[in-house]
């Protein structure tokens, strides 16, 4: 299940509505999906106690009501060469959030951007060589964007997952 499906950076999801109340067998798929999504729908099958055409028949549900979004691999940054990873806080101008989510996504080494209400508007994950890339990112790329008008940087020492998330 070497499948990908791609998104568009900045587009708003879907409909904003729910595709409906998962039961105990939808999680135990998420879960063992989380764990390991290069399993087989027959291994699939088997460790959440279904049969292989149930089990295939809600992963293919799973992925048109848009709960499972694709299948990808997990990269650890320090080992493939990206030592650095700092959060960006930037305040944009009122109304810009496409402009500048457009903007962002054509920006090398920036993971991930979330839209935020409160002190800053959109929070995004760096993950750079050194710091001297993380300086270019932020001082070159960044703060060059039309409608960002400033930025706030904080390194980023240690990460950890949560043991708690509802997927595990």
């Amino acid at each position: 299940m070497s499948q990908e499906t791609g998104t568009t950076p900045g587009a708003t999801g879907g409909t904003g509505r729910s595709a409906g109340p998962l039961d105990e067998v939808d999680r135990r798929i998420l879960r063992e999906l989380v764990a390991d999504a290069r399993m087989s729908i027959r291994t699939l099958a088997e460790r959440v106690h279904v049969s292989r055409t149930n089990a295939y028949a809600r992963v293919e549900r799973l992925l048109r009501d848009g709960v499972l979004t694709g299948f990808t691999a997990r990269v650890a940054p320090e080992p493939a060469g990206l030592g650095t990873s700092a959060y960006i806080a930037l305040t944009i101008e009122q109304n810009t959030w496409r402009e500048v989510s457009a903007e962002l996504a054509q920006v090398r080494y920036i993971e991930h951007a979330a839209l935020l209400s409160g002190e800053h508007d959109v929070l995004a994950l760096v993950r750079a060589p050194d710091n001297a890339t993380l300086r270019d990112v932020v001082l070159d790329r960044v703060q060059s964007i039309a409608g960002v008008l400033s930025t706030r940087t904080w390194l980023v020492f240690e990460e950890f997952d949560g043991t708690l998330s509802p997927w595990v």
